[in-house]
């Protein structure tokens, strides 16, 4: 807005590209005594009001552009959360990488009646590392029956140790397994489930699993668990009531996601 004031002149402004104008004659009729002193005050007092209404609109301007900003700083960041997947989490990727996550340390009952590495080679599905469990059905008999594996963090924590995951936007897990021979039978997969003084947020379980010989993948529906506190992130479990002499079974690609 442009504001122009004369004495001679009278008082002209441009407001949204239209001009107004005060002419002279007016101001000599409307003012015969003392006029150019009242006209004076006159102007001042337009020019207070023009601020005014000027710095009024300015502000309504400045605060619709700034509810604006906000507005679509709010939509960005929706947009951000909607495209922010989770990001596979791995309990097992191969031997000793970074990306591995909790530990095989639960050997249950005892551990006495079974034989794991994490290090074999022959015909993994990642064609790296995978893991090999032996099960000692007849060891099993003579002992109480079962066995089973916990992957924990930290290592051996039963629930007495924080020491648990936030993984919350997971749907799933997976893994893939096979059998030595096909048949082998796996009773549950557990996620979770962990109690004690720092218990598991929730827990999820499947089976049972009847093995084939060759990679098969395998799912756990996490969709609607609270998943914002799990120690323990992966479990299986057999017993000798469903395998014969020998349960020899082999895991891989172990992940959230």
């Amino acid at each position: 807005m442009t504001i122009k004031i004369g004495i001679r002149t009278g008082i002209s402004f441009l407001y949204n590209n239209k001009q107004f104008v005060l002419d002279p004659i007016i101001k000599r009729k409307l003012f015969s005594k003392g006029g150019m002193r009242q006209m004076k005050v006159l102007q001042t007092a337009l020019l207070v009001c023009l601020l005014f209404i000027f710095g009024c609109e300015k502000h309504a301007q400045l605060k619709e552009r700034s509810a604006s900003k906000i507005e679509a700083k709010q939509d960005e960041q929706a947009v951000d959360v909607k495209n922010n997947s989770f990001k596979p989490f791995y309990i097992y990727s191969n031997k000793g990488s970074r990306e591995n996550h909790y530990v095989p340390s639960g050997f249950m009952p005892n551990g006495k009646c079974l034989a794991f590495s994490d290090d074999y080679t022959e015909n993994c599905y990642s064609e790296r590392t995978c893991m090999r469990i032996v099960y000692g059905v007849q060891c099993s008999r003579e002992d109480q029956n079962w066995a089973g594996i916990y992957w924990l963090n930290p290592p051996n924590n039963w629930g007495q140790r924080k020491g648990g995951y936030n993984l919350t936007g997971a749907q799933k897990l997976s893994f893939w397994a096979k059998g030595e021979n096909g048949g082998e039978q796996i009773q549950e997969i557990t996620i979770g489930g962990i109690t004690g003084n720092y218990p598991d947020s929730d827990i999820a379980v499947i089976g049972p699993i009847i093995l084939t010989k060759e990679w098969k993948e395998y799912t756990v529906d996490l969709r609607g668990k609270d998943l914002s506190y799990i120690s323990g992130g992966f479990s299986w479990t057999t017993s000798a009531d469903v395998n014969s002499q020998s349960c020899i079974f082999y895991l891989d690609e172990i992940k959230f996601e």
